[in-house]
């Protein structure tokens, strides 16, 4: 091999990337660019071992693609970009991955130091851009030698680093999991010919790479109730963290929020407590489910003494009114994302049990009582047998229209979100975007344990189509079966229009996105500036109408269309074949 073949910038990116690939990260997402070449190029070089590799040419796509990936199987993607504008790019997804607690790497490649602060071209201050919201942070050393043995102290300083990398991003235990932003200059040559040790283990002429199972630390189960676990998992803590004693005595509600994992049900059900679960929390099922919470808090709230948390409550005023007491305990257990402690007397807690005693059972029973009359029924009533059978052609024909009523019924907003919840099953996943849509599922929706995503970290429309995406991607590895379903409104659909782009030698993942469209963001009608603003500048500046053609959009980027317009036909859309991307555009009243 002919040393001009040789690069510093390489050598030193095949270590990296190869250093984590033995630690266990198996996705990387890619967007194109010059001074970060080397980074890519190892990359694709794993994809024929095993690797995941996830082209995008916006890299807030790709920062968003990676945070799907990284929700849906707690291990971190790594993604790679070039210098300047497209590390900016990615702050959005970090500020997401901070807040709601998601493994995320950031391999960011920039210019040399004597290139930063004289105009050079691409060429900004990427050091520590990240810096309140990451877990771990780096500006490495501009590689200065080839490495033909893989055993210079370059290589090694670059393996300690991905490995510090991997266990930051996954919580180290004095931190949640989160992202974490290696910054790596290179200076020219930017490429060259791989070293012959960077192939991984399924080629024999590789040593044993020591992989480290970070599964096996993401998804760890067991039976003490703490936040953060994979979906619908929950995390087992060192032997030595004694859990958080609840006694019987105080007149006590689960509240389950963003990411809280089915271990706010289970706490529920162990101490016969009344169950507050958001729609986005992953714990809305069990016997002591409180439907249509919003009005029984109304109710029973302040009766309240003590709120046990899970997770991260976002989508009702309720709930964060109750949260913000002064008089009630607040005993928040320690999750993915940010601490809650909106009363300033919070009491965070590592993990919870249940102490024995008897149960309080009048107290369960005003909660179950006032559920059972808020709960709202949106199946469609069953059909009329013996009238549909009948010898009397007038009720066959009444029966008969009843039916074709309830097929051809108009679809608005709940039954939207109805019929996407009923399609959706514990094999499938299902996103929920931040719009007006994921507050009627909230308001709605009854009790079924199926897998939900939400990034309710920041609660922003960015990123929605990308990140469901990634979950996508991640959730139908290796031929599992399920679909993902994002429900999601017209804006934040078209804030993110771009990840709709797939490379042509991507495999395309089954994923519907079924846009709820009322041409505006109608959001703003129940907040208090509806009320304040004049119409102009209500619809100017909040409601933003717009008159985009969605089902154009779709055909430009390839993907297959539908416009149901009964629950009959919204029905059969989502219980059919799904062979790949499906855009389903319901049309809403606003």
């Amino acid at each position: 091999m002919a040393e001009a073949k040789r690069s510093p910038a390489t050598d030193a990116a095949a270590a990296l990337v190869r250093a984590l690939f033995d630690r266990g990260i198996r996705h990387f997402v890619v967007s194109p660019g010059s001074r970060s070449q080397a980074l890519a190029l190892a990359a694709a070089e794993l994809e024929k071992h095993g690797a995941a590799l996830h082209v995008r040419i916006d890299e807030r796509v790709a920062g968003f693609t990676a945070l799907g990936i990284g929700r849906e199987l707690r291990v971190p993607a790594a993604v790679i970009c070039t210098s300047g504008t497209a590390v900016a790019n990615l702050l959005p997804a970090v500020l997401e991955a901070h807040h709601a607690g998601v493994p995320l790497l950031l391999l960011t490649a920039d210019r040399p130091p004597e290139l930063r602060g004289i105009g050079a071209n691409q060429a900004t201050r990427q050091v520590g851009i990240f810096a309140p919201n990451v877990r771990y942070e780096a500006d490495l050393p501009v590689p200065d030698e080839t490495d033909a043995a893989g055993t210079s102290s370059q290589t090694m300083m670059l393996r300690d680093v991905a490995g510090a990398a991997v266990t930051a991003a996954l919580g180290d235990g004095a931190w949640a999991a989160g992202p974490v932003h290696l910054n790596l200059p290179y200076r020219e040559p930017l490429a060259g010919v791989l070293p012959e040790w960077f192939r991984p283990a399924s080629d024999p002429k590789s040593p044993e790479p020591n992989i480290a199972d970070v599964e096996d630390v993401a998804n760890a189960s067991g039976a003490l109730y703490q936040g953060g676990g994979g979906i619908g998992e929950v995390c087992e803590l060192d032997g030595a963290v004694e859990p958080f004693s609840l006694s019987r005595g105080p007149r006590t509600i689960v509240i389950a929020g963003a990411d809280a994992t089915s271990a706010a049900e289970q706490l529920a059900h162990d101490g016969s407590w009344p169950l507050v679960a958001e729609i986005v929390s992953g714990s809305r099922f069990g016997r002591y489910l409180v439907h249509g919470y919003r009005d029984v808090l109304r109710q029973l709230g302040g009766n309240v003494e003590r709120a046990v948390v899970f997770g991260h409550p976002t989508l009702s005023r309720e709930v964060v009114a109750l949260l913000s007491r002064d008089d009630v305990e607040v005993i928040a257990v320690r999750g993915p994302g940010e601490p809650l402690n909106l009363n300033g007397a919070t009491v965070a807690a590592e993990s919870v049990a249940v102490r024995a005693g008897d149960a309080d059972r009048e107290w369960l029973g005003q909660w179950m009582r006032a559920s059972r009359a808020a709960s709202v029924d949106l199946a469609p009533p069953a059909p009329d047998a013996d009238a549909l059978s009948s010898a009397e052609p007038r009720e066959r024909l009444g029966a008969i229209a009843a039916e074709l009523g309830v097929i051809r019924a108009p679809l608005d907003r709940a039954a939207l979100v109805d019929a996407v919840w009923r399609a959706t099953w514990p094999h499938d996943r299902l996103m929920f975007g931040s719009s007006r849509l994921v507050r009627v599922a909230d308001t709605v929706l009854a009790g079924k344990k199926v897998p939900v995503h939400a990034n309710r970290g920041l609660a922003g429309i960015d990123g929605t189509v990308a990140t469901a995406m990634g979950i996508a991607l991640a959730s139908q590895i290796a031929g599992s079966p399920g679909v993902t379903r994002a429900v999601l409104g017209d804006l934040a659909f078209l804030y993110d229009v771009g990840a709709l782009l797939l490379p042509l030698q991507e495999p395309a993942p089954r994923l519907q996105l079924i846009v709820g469209n009322d041409r505006g963001g109608t959001i703003f009608d129940g907040l208090e500036v509806a009320s304040v603003a004049s119409d102009a500048a209500f619809s100017r500046v909040q409601y933003t109408p717009h008159n985009a053609n969605l089902e154009q959009l779709a055909a430009a980027y390839g993907w297959e269309f539908h416009r149901p317009k009964t629950r009959g036909e919204l029905d059969q859309v989502l219980t059919g074949h799904v062979a790949g991307r499906q855009l389903i555009e319901v049309t809403l009243e606003r």
